[in-house]
């Protein structure tokens, strides 16, 4: 049940591995459970749910942790229902747990600056690493994003990106003067000093040939935070996050940078404007005489 409903969201959504293993790994837990209580997944009652839940709660799961996980089983036993597996979906009428909206570590420009000064340009994957960092802020591409390129998404001559985000959405994203100019030097010398007589579709390849892991490239960002002093509690999204509010500080329309984040509903968006609003206020309290 669980391999049809995973490769169900694989086929018709265009999922990520990573989003796909998150649903494996909550359907997973729910599995061990419910053998210790001699239940198997398809005879699970919304009780039995109740219970598995707040047993996690017991064992430090965060609200948003809980949140997460019952829309994962919540799409399971909905599949179940579609293909009429099951007669009575358990997850109908349990309530998400309230989640307080947290807002992301805001970078500075100054800070972002520093960040994307860090590599060593002399050596290819200083470069490259620059060349990512420039087109992450230059972009708000989710690392994910990023790390997937592959040369024949770059228009030089439009200056553009074509990316594919979540659900397999294409979207055509706008590199900027700068970025370009990286992006044009990096594919002009440095990608091949990296690949050497191998070939690859990467963008950003690796020694072996290979595209640069997610995982692996916000350990490249952590070390350039730590190398120029940032301390800030950063994520891999930490540029997109810099880019979308810095976008709003300076009067972008929220609509436009929607489209360019490749957010389906506005109100994922509309964060950064709390974050622009709680930066004016620091700044407010900081500099104005009765602030």
């Amino acid at each position: 049940m669980v391999d049809s409903f995973l490769d169900s969201l694989w086929l018709e959504q265009g999922l990520s591995k990573s989003t796909l293993d998150a649903y494996r790994s909550d359907l997973k837990l729910l599995d061990v459970w419910a053998s210790n209580h001699h239940l198997s997944l398809d005879k699970i009652s919304r009780p039995d749910l109740l219970e598995f839940i707040a047993y996690k709660a017991e064992k430090g799961s965060s609200a948003r942790s809980s949140a997460r996980m019952l829309s994962s089983l919540r799409r399971f036993y909905t599949y179940l229902m579609q293909h009429e597996l099951i007669s009575v979906n358990p997850t109908d009428k349990i309530s998400m747990p309230k989640i307080g909206r947290s807002l992301p570590v805001l970078l500075t420009e100054n800070e972002v600056l520093q960040l994307i000064k860090a590599p060593n340009t002399k050596k290819p994957l200083g470069f490259r690493d620059r060349t990512m960092l420039e087109l992450l802020y230059a972009t708000g591409l989710r690392v994910s994003e990023l790390v997937k390129l592959e040369a024949k998404q770059v228009n030089l001559n439009q200056g553009y990106l074509r990316v594919m985000g979540k659900g397999n959405k294409e979207r055509m994203v706008p590199m900027g003067k700068t970025a370009k100019r990286w992006m044009k030097n990096y594919l002009n010398g440095p990608i091949q000093d990296i690949l050497g007589d191998r070939q690859s579709d990467c963008l950003f390849p690796t020694r072996t040939s290979t595209s640069i892991s997610r995982q692996a490239f916000w350990q490249i960002i952590k070390k350039y935070a730590l190398k120029v002093g940032i301390n800030a509690q950063l994520s891999p999204h930490s540029l997109r996050h810099a880019f979308a509010t810095h976008l709003i500080n300076h009067g972008a329309d929220l609509r436009v940078v929607q489209m360019l984040l490749g957010h389906s509903d506005l109100s994922t968006t509309q964060i950064y404007t709390h974050i622009a609003q709680h930066r004016l206020k620091d700044l407010h309290e900081k500099h104005h005489p009765r602030g």
